[in-house]
């Protein structure tokens, strides 16, 4: 079939690799504890899990095709990790989750406890090292990304079963929850090299629109991807009543029948066999996934777009492949 294609992620990951290595050691290093070995445990079990490292592997690429050749670029991105990692181990709490990135949870092989107070540690790590840069608008930035990630999650869990949510209230949710912080770890990038303010924006868009398409396509995986692929298993939104894009597109233009569907299943959450085929079949009908695949393409066109009046970087180019390649995963 000719040569493997090289995923966009992999090429940043080679380019920015001696950098990467220092973050992995930095982050090795902050999520030690002299008195509570349990955290360096939780937290080794996630992160060296094998995730994609995308959020970190951002703030490095952004800082670096701004020409900055400091050290700090290296915590901010450990800091982006440390924050991603404690919002997944709170949020395997909250959703009651077994997997995560093809693994058993934190919460299943300790407890609820321990996920929430190892997260609570890497929050408080991730800003050791942010006000280590010296720089209160980078602090200022991944601050208020934490504030509206947590945000997003409260959101998401009034909205999550009813079946009133709009589509602007799920934007609302993703914005909290995903793109805040993909456009905080670009942004900081930008801010941390000194980079002119309207370069910084462009990042700031960049992030937010890829992380929109990033966690729509996320949503469609759900209903149609492989568990290896997704690192948890098929249907699990379903199960656990979350209305995503797709779901909300199909409720939009439910009959009565399937308005009734809904209520039983993801308002009442009264769910029998059978019926995540029959969410699908309808979702099918209504073409609520195509809706949902063409809305993150548009997203990934906006993240492409954004980039369009930064210097010209092979940096650059990789940014803008990789917006194709976040909506390529639901050809």
């Amino acid at each position: 079939m000719g040569q493997d294609i090289i995923k966009p992620q992999d090429r940043l990951a080679a380019w920015l690799a001696a950098d990467m290595e220092a973050v992995n050691d930095l982050i090795r290093t902050r999520m030690a504890s002299q008195h509570a070995p349990r955290i360096p445990e939780v937290t080794a079990h996630l992160v060296e899990a094998g995730g994609k490292r995308l959020r970190p592997l951002l703030t490095l690429a952004a800082a670096r095709m701004c020409g900055y050749d400091g050290p700090y670029h290296v915590h901010l991105a450990a800091t982006v990790e440390f924050i991603h990692t404690a919002t997944l181990l709170h949020d395997d709490v909250v959703d009651e989750s077994k997997r995560r990135r093809g693994r058993p949870t934190a919460n299943l092989l300790w407890d609820n406890k321990t996920s929430v107070l190892v997260g609570d540690y890497l929050f408080s790590r991730s800003f050791q090292l942010m006000v280590e840069t010296g720089s209160l608008r980078v602090l200022d930035i991944l601050a208020n990304a934490s504030a509206t990630i947590a945000e997003g999650e409260v959101l998401q869990l009034t909205a999550a079963q009813d079946l009133a949510t709009t589509e602007a209230i799920y934007l609302q949710v993703v914005r909290g929850k995903t793109a805040a912080l993909f456009s905080a770890a670009t942004e900081v990038g930008g801010v941390i090299a000194g980079a002119p303010e309207a370069h910084v924006r462009a990042l700031y868009a960049y992030g937010d629109a890829l992380g929109i398409a990033f966690q729509i396509v996320d949503d469609l995986l759900d209903y149609g991807g492989t568990a290896d692929a997704i690192g948890k298993n098929t249907g699990d939104d379903f199960r656990e009543r979350k209305l995503t894009l797709p779901v909300i597109k199909a409720v939009a233009l439910a009959d009565a029948t399937e308005q009734a569907f809904w209520q039983r299943t993801i308002a009442k959450g009264d769910q029998r066999d059978g019926d995540l085929e029959q969410a699908m079949a309808i979702m099918a009908r209504h073409g609520s996934m195509q809706a949902a695949r063409s809305d993150a393409l548009d997203w990934a066109a906006k993240a492409r777009a954004s980039l369009a009046d930064l210097p010209d970087h092979r940096l650059r180019d990789m940014l803008q492949d990789l917006a194709d390649y976040v909506v390529s995963r639901i050809n």
